[in-house]
């Protein structure tokens, strides 16, 4: 499926007695500028007392931020004002070839454009730091639809080939193709990913002149595959190698941030909020792209599990059309919201992984089983997105319709896992026991992280919360079983028009 699939078990980084630690080594200056022209870039003389002083309010002696046009490989800028006429109408113009992108059968194409996500965006040559560019991995390879493109110039992919074409299940059944349309009409497009290509770009530029070290990633499931078109953006700005505190630097750092955005960048970002949670955020809306975004500092494990969930995405055919029609018909049922009780969509995703599993005949292996060293959480994580390039497609004996798996996926949580002892885990394939540590006890659904052993299902802490969702899986159970027709529990023409 992927090439390099032959160098199998030797993952593209050295012994970890060879491997460096220091993640911010000098950048080779023979090193070409992947996204923008040298020209382009301001050496604005960004100092820390520049970042006390725009903290404290006083910004009078720090130098002024003139916004630069983006330039793509073609050479031709994007203007602010070109951008946004051009991202006007986007949901009309989906919405009028939905009909058409349904009956498309292949989510690959050897004519795909591609979009180079996470590339560093250099800094001039005195104050330059080692961020390897992030390079085009096959898995970041999007199904080109030349209608949607059109609203921001793609950028060149000149790193990795294009992936051997991968096309989607069967389709035989009302409810499986059901599956397939809504898959088909709400999946991430490629120019979706692009707009938010666009924003971190442009931030992690503005970032640096604060931060010179930072560097910005785009996580979630705007790179994980699991992304639809109505998703929000994920960025993690990772100031340095080691661990930072979250209830004290993490929350100074992204005061310094949300200052910038709503100060010399409030023509670009509006409603900038600093969010004080467990992991604090900064919230905010991007005013070209129309993306609201979530941005923390330093919560790397969340640049690892994209790598690690966007293999599994790909590894075999069902998963995506699979996952996808679980989180919208969570959604729709009120139970996919961690800040009210609920689910978040990486815990519903976990849930979809492991029941696939956990199956008599498993679709999904352990991915951190069977190749320890491209998923090590202790991978420097300029490495981290070159690990999926290795990974071969799963061939899975079970010839299970989507169908029957999505009927499958609500009895599993409805009549056979055992809430109150088991805890999911993808990480090892299987329920295993709940562990006798605080975080776990008095909780009601127990959702492994694959890396870093927390419960993602945390939110889900009142017993009403917990019954509607059970509830809900049961009823879905019992009516696809009886009816095998998705709109029955999930409406498909509301739930298009609404992506």
């Amino acid at each position: 499926m992927f090439p390099n699939s032959s160098s199998l078990g030797r993952p593209p980084f050295p012994p970890k007695h060879r491997q460096q630690s220091n993640f911010f080594n000098k950048l080779p200056l023979n090193i070409p500028p992947p996204l923008i022209s040298h020209q382009q870039i301001i050496d604005a003389q960004f100092t820390f007392q520049d970042a006390a002083a725009l903290l404290s309010g006083n910004l009078a002696t720090i130098p002024a931020v003139t916004p630069q046009p983006m330039t793509y490989g073609n050479g031709s800028p994007v203007r602010m004002s070109d951008a946004l006429t051009l991202f006007r109408g986007r949901k009309r113009l989906s919405e009028r070839r939905a009909a058409h992108d349904v009956k498309r059968q292949r989510f690959h194409s050897r004519h795909s454009e591609t979009t180079v996500v996470n590339q560093a965006v250099p800094l001039p040559e005195e104050r330059r730091y080692f961020f390897p560019r992030s390079r085009q991995s096959p898995l970041f390879a999007a199904y080109y639809i030349p209608d949607l493109t059109g609203c921001v110039p793609p950028l060149p992919d000149t790193l990795f080939p294009d992936p051997i074409e991968t096309t989607l299940p069967v389709a035989k059944d009302k409810l499986s193709q059901q599956v397939l349309e809504l898959f088909q009409a709400c999946r991430q497009q490629i120019c979706d990913l692009n707009r938010k290509e666009l924003c971190r770009t442009e931030l992690q530029r503005e970032i640096q002149r604060i931060f010179p070290q930072s560097r910005l990633f785009l996580v979630g499931s705007s790179l994980n595959g699991f992304g639809t078109r109505s998703s929000d953006g994920d960025l993690c700005l990772v100031i340095k190698e080691e661990p930072v505190n979250q209830k004290t630097e993490a929350r100074h750092i992204l005061s310094l941030v949300q200052k910038l955005f709503s100060t010399k960048l409030s023509s670009y970002i509006e409603r900038p909020q600093l969010i004080r949670a467990k992991v604090p955020i900064v919230k905010f809306r991007d005013k070209v792209s129309c993306v609201e975004f979530d941005l923390n500092v330093n919560n790397v494990v969340g640049i690892r599990n994209t790598f690690l969930l966007r293999t599994y995405a790909y590894i075999e055919n069902r998963v995506r059309p699979l996952v996808l029609v679980v989180k919208k018909w969570a959604s729709f049922h009120d139970i996919n919201d961690a800040s009210r009780g609920t689910l978040s969509s990486y815990s519903l995703v976990l849930m979809v992984l492991h029941y696939l599993q956990t199956l008599p005949e498993p679709i999904l292996p352990s991915l951190q089983k069977n190749y320890p060293e491209s998923f090590d959480p202790a991978m420097q994580l300029h490495l981290v997105h070159q690990a999926p390039c290795t990974i071969p497609p799963y061939l899975s004996k079970n010839g299970s319709s989507l169908g029957d798996l999505l009927i499958g996926f609500f009895k599993y949580y409805a009549t056979e896992f055992d809430w109150s002892h088991q805890m999911i885990s993808v990480r090892e394939a299987k329920a295993i026991p709940r562990p006798d540590g605080i975080e776990w006890r008095n909780k009601f659904i127990c959702v492994e992280e694959p890396f870093d052993g927390t419960n993602t299902a945390r939110a889900v802490h009142e017993k009403q919360k917990f019954d509607i969702i059970k509830s809900e899986f049961l009823k879905s159970w019992q009516v696809l079983q009886d009816k095998k027709d998705l709109n029955r529990i999930l409406p498909l023409r509301t739930t298009i028009q609404k992506s």
